[in-house]
């Protein structure tokens, strides 16, 4: 049996685990579906152990979203650059996800910070660059699709030989590949639509008072299934 990690690295609004199940959970409904019979799932509280498990037991890595801000450097989110880089250098496959895609480009070099456009929520159409239409996990996409997204921060400047797979009119570096099997993209390939839904309804405030409309966002709430197929096709590099 192949062990897949999930790195838990923040959680979930308190009603969104109630009704959904924490980020870790998301990830685990979309991927037990399918899940091949040699691959176990993990998860790892990385914001509550501070003892980070042995690459050599590992088949691969997923790396959930955050509430915390990677530019805050938490002790406990420091900790973890090493042993990303570690695990970049062995070539372990790796996916990052929102937190976990700002984390992977600040451990390889890059910078992570707030957008100056503020924050980014709800479903958004997601293009694939050159790269991407040819890169092994993302090539399967149309140009264009569908992804959830909530984040205030982005990857301002991402690390030096990193490939930028997607983008937006929002963020420039919606998906990054580091090496041949290690990417990280700033939406949320694991949430449905109700959960999407659910934290535009949490952000109300914070997105009224930067110009957004929430009933709009709302409105425009679709499934993203495309963006979710990434989960099942990266275990295919595991």
């Amino acid at each position: 049996m192949a062990n897949v990690l999930i790195v838990k690295t923040g959680d979930a609004f308190p009603e969104v685990v109630d009704q959904h199940g924490d980020f870790e959970t998301l990830f685990e409904k979309q991927l037990s579906t399918e899940l091949p019979a040699h691959l176990d799932l993990q998860v790892w509280d990385a914001t509550r152990s501070p003892q980070a498990p042995d690459l050599k037991t590992l088949a691969g890595i997923l790396i959930t979203g955050s509430h915390s801000m990677v530019s805050e450097a938490e002790a406990w989110s420091e900790a973890l650059k090493p042993w990303l880089q570690e695990a970049l250098a062995s070539d372990v496959p790796m996916l990052g996800v929102c937190y976990g895609h700002q984390l992977m480009a600040a451990a390889f070099g890059g910078v992570s910070d707030y957008h100056p456009a503020g924050r980014e929520s709800g479903t958004r159409s997601v293009r694939l660059t050159q790269s991407g239409q040819q890169d092994p996990l993302f090539g399967q996409l149309p140009e264009h699709f569908a992804a959830h997204l909530t984040h205030a921060q982005s990857v301002m400047k991402p690390p030096f030989g990193s490939t930028i797979l997607a983008h937006n009119s929002h963020d420039a570096h919606q998906a990054l590949r580091y090496g041949p099997r290690q990417w990280s993209v700033q939406f949320h390939p694991e949430f449905t639509a109700p959960v999407m839904r659910a934290y535009i309804e949490r952000q109300r405030a914070a997105l009224r008072d930067q110009g957004e409309d929430p009933e709009s966002l709302l409105a425009n709430v679709t499934d993203s299934p495309e963006a979710t197929s990434l989960l099942q096709r990266f275990l295919g590099f595991v």
